[in-house]
């Protein structure tokens, strides 16, 4: 693999100008993704990695995943040429519930269409072709953005060559799928949320953030962080300020629109729609693939990674512990940069697990 020197973008955008035909019928006008790219294509074409991110997440993979960017880090710009774009859906950059509708010249609001994970990944892939990118030697996705890899893995085998998938799942359960829709009937009972604004339902969008945290965490993890010392005390205790302040801090970067577009798409993650089933899905990978799990993860528990890593041909499947629950796979950088350093070394696994 040749080695290049490092090139850092800033936020370039793909523009899709044709009517794109979504899994759910509709048509969305044209689309616009929001991307970065790092480093430099090699002239072999051989040294892409591609980065798909989770829900909230945006294309600078450099700055929310940065324990794995940098100069001998997985996500080295100086030997690779990485690719993150922004999910269709989310509002940073890409086409949203506020972008312009071309037919009305007015924002979409709610009439938003419905978008699943295969309508996102096959944005990616457009915007794959646009770059002239054949092969990919290494995709690397958490939660949302491991569901995408692996559609993607499954709808387009062959560009493949390894998948790193950490804390996600083939079929969004149900019990991930009443955690977001708590948060949607948070949302709902803002009476601001109906109204064709742009800040609408923000309210409700601070309270869907509290009740997803408790989703990404979990009991030890706020008795660490949040527990109170002073007993005397009967108000203003740390946890429910947290929340609120992490309701706070998602409401100055997110908008509503775009919460309720990427939960519902995260909602309808099932790879084995319209192929057999999921175990036939799974099947269709080509890719080495290493599965992560992490031990305290409540909303995509480790038996969902298990499952993934017994159904993928070439799979193996490591679990790694974490007092962060599901937040663990943004912040563990040093086991999971041990994990993938020596996953990209080994050869190909023969057994599955048990």
């Amino acid at each position: 693999m040749t080695h290049t020197t490092a090139v850092s973008s800033d936020t370039q955008y793909f523009q899709y100008t044709r009517p794109f035909q979504l899994e759910s019928g509709e048509i969305l006008p044209g689309f616009q993704l929001a991307y970065h790219t790092y480093g430099q294509l090699a002239p072999q074409r051989d040294n892409v990695i591609w980065v798909c991110h989770a829900l909230t997440a945006n294309a600078e993979v450099s700055d929310w995943w940065e324990g794995l960017y940098g100069e001998g880090k997985i996500l080295d710009p100086t030997r690779y040429f990485i690719v993150c774009a922004n999910m269709l859906g989310s509002c940073y950059g890409s086409t949203n519930g506020l972008s312009i509708n071309p037919l009305s010249q007015k924002p979409f609001y709610h009439s938003f269409p419905l978008l699943t994970n295969r309508d996102m990944v096959q944005a990616f892939d457009l915007l794959r072709q646009s770059l002239g990118i054949s092969a990919i030697y290494l995709g690397l996705g958490g939660s949302m953005g491991g569901q995408h890899l692996l559609e993607w893995a499954i709808m387009q085998p062959e560009i493949f060559e390894h998948l790193f998938l950490v804390a996600t799942n083939a079929q969004h359960s149900a019990w991930g799928i009443a955690f977001n829709e708590a948060q949607r009937m948070a949302i709902e009972a803002d009476a601001t949320w109906l109204t064709p604004s742009p800040t609408a339902g923000l309210q409700g969008m601070k309270a869907a953030r509290a009740v997803a945290l408790l989703s990404y965490r979990n009991y030890h993890t706020y008795f660490t962080t949040q527990h109170e010392a002073q007993p005397e005390k009967f108000d203003q205790f740390k946890a429910a300020s947290y929340q609120q302040y992490q309701g706070e801090k998602l409401v100055k970067r997110f908008h509503t629109f775009a919460y309720w577009t990427l939960s519902k798409a995260m909602d309808s993650h099932h790879v084995g729609r319209g192929r057999g089933s999921v175990e036939q899905a799974l099947a269709r990978i080509r890719a080495k693939t290493l599965v992560m799990g992490i031990s305290s993860d409540l909303l995509f528990p480790v038996s969902e990674q298990q499952f993934l890593a017994n159904h993928i041909p070439k799979a193996s499947y490591i679990e790694i512990t974490s007092a962060y629950g599901h937040d663990g796979f943004l912040i563990e950088h040093q086991a999971i940069t041990a994990e993938i350093h020596a996953f990209l070394k080994q050869p190909v696994p023969s057994q599955h697990i048990l």
